[in-house]
């Protein structure tokens, strides 16, 4: 376990840890009450929390701002709730929408990380004079000559690195992450030795605003007409079939094509001006070189290309790369072997053995 350390005694030092409701968070706040710190509980009500009560796999529905306040009344400490639906509506529910009618696969847990919890949420934790922000995530935090670094957890199953690759520099000097040193059964341990009701509770598994997976549904209400119909085309040229709208593919999917028997098919790129859907054979998936946006770095400078492991989906295995970072905030990737099922709004995040170096989300190339 990563116990902080400031340099103040613990009964001197305040701390806010943000918590979901869940066992993880939870556990991280009594693991720093345990340990002497003064500790405040903030929950983030991310959206309507009337539709939200009694959902079942998400994080900040209304049942789980509830147990929040439970756990906290439980280890003796203020527990505070922040309206922040207007921005996460605007930050994370709007372009999880705009980014699906581009052709892309969204990730909103990193937007929402990116965009509200480690941006308003840690500039709250100042406001209150607390000299760290905790959260429940699987990483770890670790300390070289001085400077914080972002480390995947000790338990691969359960590292969340790929998740905050857009943790900024700043933000990380101000974070800390207890659990980047347990395995998940272990934090469970701690949940029963600290009497907590929530010791059992399942982990969130869905995006919070989407009701049992159903995104479709979702992007239906958000963008009416987003289910627009088109033409499912061969590589070579053939159309093969149609198509309920290109919001329900993504690229290296084969499964649920539509288009009968025959050689096996995989859904090579999405084209939403012409709202069509493009297969071809597995191998026409391969890349050799990507460009990404919006590029987090958390390495040294860097002069020339860089070289690391990537990863362009959660989960696929890190593999080597040459990351060349550009002054417009963008980098160029060159895989040293092809890499498959490269999709537009994913993230590329990069690696140099268990340390995150940062990572940028992975552009169209047709709109280069």
């Amino acid at each position: 376990m990563n116990l902080p350390d400031f340099n103040t005694p613990p009964h001197n030092t305040r701390i806010v840890v943000a918590m979901s409701g869940g066992v993880d968070s939870s556990v991280a706040a009594a693991l720093m009450v345990e340990a002497g710190f003064e500790v405040i509980g903030m929950t983030l009500q991310l959206y309507d929390q009337g539709a939200a009560l009694g959902k079942k796999g998400a994080c900040c529905a209304g049942q789980d701002i509830y147990d929040a306040r439970q756990v906290c009344d439980k280890l003796g400490i203020p527990h505070y709730v922040l309206d922040y639906e207007s921005r996460f509506n605007q930050a994370v529910i709007e372009d999880f929408a705009d980014s699906y009618l581009r052709g892309e696969t969204p990730i909103p847990c990193v937007r929402c990380n990116q965009q509200v919890k480690f941006k308003d949420l840690l500039t709250t934790a100042r406001e209150l004079g607390a000299q760290a922000l905790i959260t429940g995530h699987y990483v770890q935090r670790l300390e070289t000559e001085g400077r914080a670094e972002l480390h995947r957890a000790v338990d691969p199953s359960r590292d969340q690195s790929y998740f905050l690759f857009a943790t900024t520099q700043n933000q990380l000097d101000f974070l800390r992450f207890p659990l980047g040193g347990l395995p998940k059964i272990e934090t469970r341990a701690h949940a029963l030795r600290f009497g907590l009701e929530i010791a059992d509770k399942p982990d969130s598994q869905d995006i919070c605003f989407v009701p049992n997976g159903s995104y479709v549904s979702v992007l239906e209400k958000l963008r009416p007409g987003a289910l627009e119909d088109g033409e499912i085309v061969h590589l070579d040229g053939r159309v093969l079939g149609r198509h309920k709208g290109i919001i329900n593919y993504t690229i290296g999917q084969r499964k649920g094509l539509g288009i009968g028997g025959g050689e096996p098919l995989y859904v090579i790129r999405l084209d939403p001006t012409t709202h069509r859907v493009i297969v071809g054979p597995y191998e026409a998936l391969a890349r050799t070189e990507i460009w990404v946006k919006e590029v987090n770095w958390l390495g040294e400078e860097a002069h020339g290309p860089v070289r690391c492991e990537v990863r362009v989906r959660s989960t696929r295995p890190p593999i080597p790369a040459d990351v060349t970072l550009e002054a417009d905030g963008r980098a160029h990737v060159t895989f040293l072997t092809p890499e498959y099922g490269v999709a537009p709004g994913q993230a590329c995040v990069f690696y140099q053995g268990s340390r995150v170096l940062g990572g940028g989300w992975i552009v169209n190339q047709m709109s280069l």
